[in-house]
């Protein structure tokens, strides 16, 4: 049997006439409350759930219910089994056909009623321009979203027809075929979070726009949620933004690195050119479902605006489709944090937001303060000259995008080349190849390395050998089973055939030779078993731990790249 979803009806049942229905407003005040009541009914339960000792668990969850203990524990955001106003709010919405308006505009002021909180109104600001009342002769700009959905063949599952996967599961993900907003208006004032704090104009220095609060010490965020916290200060334009892709954004992503960050790449007098990069995911699915959680690799892209946020004369964000993989999938299986999880990654071919066109006023108005009419006799709306801007400083796209990388991952102050150009590398410096064969991408969110990548690869003693002693390279599983079936490089066919040997997944790391010859590796599975075991326990000396460095998982590495040198120095050509 199929679980009903909220708003499915039967076939009407024969019987005697019904009275009218009440008008519609009184039907959802009726529907409001009695959703509170069943509410209220639910937090009752839980909270003797938590009061009453592990004995009573069945009683409690005979209450409720499976569906019902998860819907409820989905809600209560901070599990203090108690469903307040704000954490009702969602289901309130779905009832109301009201849906949460994250506006840039200005914002009640006062105590609010439990009944307007339930309708979706905001919390109060923090930011201090979100407060500004609108100006009817500020400028206005208009931002475009296209979207191309996420090709299904591209996910690995994709492989075996996606045998045991259930279609419920990923009905978020094949229903979300278009972007939500075409279009929308923003005023150029709301995209003041993108300028550098005060002094911090030197091209290419980054500053965090939304700085990350997860490391691998915090651990990550729950799993189990649906809806997004109220965005905050310089969230609140973020959020709108991708809000254009789906209702459903979460600016603060559950695992490291969070946030935007961004730097300057030009200077004029009047003029900034600001290049960011944001880490964002978004839940596709609502209760009675399960968590379905999509994750692109990231957000880029660039805004030039004025230095006092009144013009922007062009913005662009996206996620980057070079790649033959570029969003990573997980969904869960049950109703609780330990339930058990699937994870995929696929490609999606565009996810952009763009502006049709320079901002401009809202309303002109001559040198008296008079209001001219925006179109000519003929009925052509006034066509705007806008000056060509004198950059004084500029920096590369490609110098930026390195910066904000090593920004976001520490691990990127070594240089990672290129697959075939770090092996061209190596035969001309005459080095050792460090490379990383996995999954998905080692420097974005669609990655299956995040425990390597913050930990032992951005940790000072590893990060001085590997930039004295190697050519370091990192490559997806996928590419290198394309490069290996490409026959018109018979040399690249080779160096992908030898690393695909020795790969098992999730990672590998290997040391190789200049010409493809892999002389050492060590499995990513393998090398975090033998870092949890005490010391006395690891037979294999290969991998035994070193007193030169306290913690276990940088003492193995260490011995994985110096036990790669020792193999593979005498080998190469002199």
């Amino acid at each position: 049997m199929g679980r009903a979803r909220p708003g499915e009806r039967g076939p009407p049942s024969p019987g005697p006439a019904e009275p009218p229905a009440p008008p519609p407003r009184r039907g959802r005040i009726l529907a409001l409350l009695g959703a509170l009541f069943a509410a209220a009914a639910a937090a009752a339960a839980a909270r003797a759930f938590a009061r009453h000792s592990e004995a009573q668990a069945p009683r409690a969850l005979k209450a409720l219910g499976t569906e019902g203990l998860f819907l409820f524990s989905s809600l209560d955001t901070d599990q203090d089994m108690y469903i307040s106003p704000e954490e009702f709010k969602p289901i309130a919405e779905k009832l109301t056909g009201t849906r949460r308006a994250w506006g840039l505009g200005r914002r009640r002021q006062g105590p609010l009623s439990s009944d307007l909180c339930l309708v979706g109104s905001t919390p109060s600001a923090s930011y201090e321009e979100e407060e500004l009342p609108p100006d009817p002769s500020e400028e206005t700009l208009t931002i475009e979203a296209r979207f191309q959905p996420l090709l299904p063949e591209s996910m690995t599952k994709s492989k075996d027809g996606f045998l045991g996967v259930s279609r419920l599961a990923l009905s978020g993900l094949r229903n979300w075929t278009s972007a939500a907003s075409p279009s929308a208006v923003f005023a150029a004032r709301h995209f003041r979070p993108f300028l550098p704090p005060r002094g911090h104009v030197e091209l290419g220095e980054p500053w965090w726009i939304i700085p990350s609060e997860l490391s691998v010490f915090t651990g990550y965020l729950s799993n189990n949620r649906f809806y997004p916290p109220p965005p905050k200060g310089k969230e609140v334009i973020i959020h709108r933004l991708l809000s254009m892709f789906h209702p459903r954004p979460f600016v603060k992503t559950r695992f490291a690195p969070q946030g935007a960050v961004a730097c300057l790449t030009a200077i004029s007098d009047f003029y900034y050119t600001v290049m960011f990069r944001i880490h964002a995911e978004f839940q596709l699915s609502e209760p009675p479902d399960f968590p379905f959680w999509f994750s692109p690799a990231q957000f880029t892209g660039h805004i030039i605006l004025s230095k006092d946020a009144t013009h922007v004369r062009d913005f662009r964000l996206f996620v980057p489709n070079h790649r033959s993989l570029n969003v990573d999938m997980e969904w869960l299986y049950g109703a609780s944090e330990s339930s058990n999880m699937e994870v995929d990654i696929g490609y999606i071919p565009q996810m952009e937001l763009e502006a049709m066109g320079p901002s401009v006023p809202s309303v002109i108005l001559d040198e008296d303060g008079n209001m001219i009419d925006s179109r000519l006799p003929s009925g052509e709306p006034l066509q705007f000259v806008f000056e060509e801007i004198k950059w004084q400083q500029e920096l590369s796209w490609e110098e930026a995008t390195r910066r904000l990388e090593v920004a976001m991952y520490p691990f990127k102050k070594v240089t990672y080349l290129p697959f075939t150009e770090a092996f061209e590398q190596a035969q001309a410096k005459n080095k050792l190849v460090h490379s990383i064969l996995l999954w998905g991408a080692l420097d974005d969110q669609s990655c299956s390395g995040r425990t390597l990548r913050e930990t032992v690869l951005e940790s000072s003693p590893i990060l001085t050998l590997l930039n004295e002693s190697f050519i370091s390279t990192w490559s997806l599983v996928k590419e290198l089973e394309d490069l290996q079936n490409n026959q018109e490089n018979p040399s690249h066919k080779k160096l992908a055939g030898l690393h695909l040997e020795k790969y098992s997944f999730p990672v590998e790391m290997m040391i190789c030779l200049p010409n493809g010859t892999v002389v050492h590796h060590i499995n990513a599975n393998y090398f975090l078993d033998i870092t949890s075991m005490k010391p006395q326990d690891i037979e294999n000396n290969v991998f035994s731990f070193s007193s030169t460095f306290e913690d276990p998982s940088t003492a193995t590495y260490m011995q994985f790249l110096q036990e790669g040198l020792r193999r593979g120095l005498p080998l190469l050509q002199p």
